[in-house]
């Protein structure tokens, strides 16, 4: 029976023994993803500038699949090395190859990166490429020369994901709606080999392409519901209340300040602990598997015995909370087999090394240092990749082992980890 403590030299064991295949998976990644980004920073600027930032949409969308590549890949090297998979060949199940799982994957894993707005680290390389790539034509000298010239000229700088015409997003939204229509129907009837892929293509599409659409009409929502009566209540009973409840003010600004840590320590490593649990062959999107065992469970029976029309309307009100939510809840049903220890040890190693990895860089900024101008621009991407390579291969072990001996504990109990 594993020890929750032992964790910590689990996580080095898988880091040791796949040292090589992570190293090459993070590294090709970042290479194909640097391309694909150089590319799309390229096509965003020029003529028929609205057709290129739709292709330039696609890209993006290119480079979050290859995120999800990589990342399933790195964690089907981790599993060849888990005491689970030798118990599962023992028992007689075959390795899943690298497709199959990829298709299987895809469509529950962009459903959590959109819940959880993992793309932003994306979004933020593009716009940072951009930004280098394209230093003599920035928003700024556009918007002198204009001035100085008396012309007016479009600025296209920094816009690659977010100058999208509402009409011409609103049509790319149909399109892309339609083929995810397509693809989930495959998806579920089983048919299609890469059906699973292309159905994530089309999410992640979807919700980019439609990013200004949605921008604009979440403008003119807000502007008519500021003026309804109910809002307009709510928000003069809100300022009420801080005016005249003792405390209410500073109870609520310290819950705005803890709350992005409470997320960042515990809820993004269940996340990503979901995504590991994912490719490990066990499913991490069942709400009922959530809710088992507390007295929501006697909800969710209800409402799965009322008309389906009920149904649809609870669904979409509470769609995107359940998204976010339940593989989190899954994650977290599935490390306490372990015990609380192996809980807490998971988030504490997961957030430690990220915080880690943070002090690291600067103390190798600090260490380095430079008198030479502009010499960061060159040195930091090197310095940056091992960081980033050293802080995500160890995460991944972390979460591996995490799972592999909550799994271990469940087995050798008798329990069955998917129950």
């Amino acid at each position: 029976m594993p020890s929750p403590y032992s964790l910590p030299l689990h996580a080095l064991r898988l880091a040791g023994k796949c040292a090589l295949p992570l190293i090459l998976w993070f590294s090709v990644g970042e290479l194909v993803r640097w391309v694909v980004i150089y590319v799309a920073t390229e096509i965003s600027h020029g003529s028929w500038w609205q057709a290129r930032l739709v292709a330039t949409l696609a890209l993006v969308t290119v480079v979050i699949l290859i995120s999800m590549t990589v990342t399933t890949g790195m964690f089907l090297a981790l599993r060849n090395a888990l005491w689970e998979t030798r118990a599962r060949r023992q028992d007689g199940q075959e390795d899943e190859r690298f497709w199959v799982s990829l298709n299987r994957v895809a469509p529950a894993f962009a459903v959590i990166y959109l819940a959880w707005e993992l793309y932003y680290r994306d979004a933020a390389d593009f716009y940072a490429m951009d930004r280098f790539h394209n230093l003599d034509d920035d928003f700024y000298t556009t918007v002198l020369n204009n001035v100085a010239k008396g012309t007016d000229e479009e600025v296209t700088y920094g816009m690659g994901l977010v100058g999208l015409d509402w009409k011409v997003s609103l049509g790319a939204m149909v399109v892309t709606f339609g083929l995810r229509a397509l693809f989930s129907r495959m998806v579920e009837k089983g048919s299609g080999k890469f059906a699973g892929v292309a159905s994530a293509f089309a999410e992640f599409a979807f919700v980019f392409c439609g990013l200004n659409a949605i921008f604009t009409f979440t403008q003119l929502r807000g502007d008519w519901a500021s003026h309804r009566a109910v809002v307009s209540g709510a928000t003069e009973a809100w300022e009420h209340a801080k005016e005249n409840v003792p405390g209410w003010e500073a109870f609520w600004g310290w819950v705005g300040e803890m709350w992005p840590h409470v997320i960042e320590a515990l809820a993004v490593p269940l996340t990503w602990l979901a995504i590991a649990v994912l490719i490990f062959g066990t499913s991490i999107d069942d709400a009922r598997r959530a809710l088992r065992g507390t007295r929501l469970e006697k909800g969710m029976d209800k409402l799965e015995g009322t008309h389906d029309v009920t149904q649809r309307a609870v669904d979409r009100a509470i769609g995107g909370f359940m998204e976010r939510w339940v593989p989190v809840v899954n994650a977290f049903r599935i490390t306490i087999r372990g015990g609380m220890a192996l809980f807490g040890f998971t988030c504490l190693l997961y957030s430690g090394l990220h915080v880690g990895g943070q002090y690291l860089d600067r103390a190798v900024r600090t260490l380095i240092g430079s008198d030479v101008e502009y010499m960061w621009l060159v040195a930091s991407k090197p310095v940056v990749f091992i960081g980033d390579l050293l802080v995500t291969c160890l995460s991944y072990c972390v979460l591996a082992a995490a799972f592999d001996i909550a799994a271990t504990r469940a087995r050798l109990r008798g329990e069955d980890i998917t129950a």
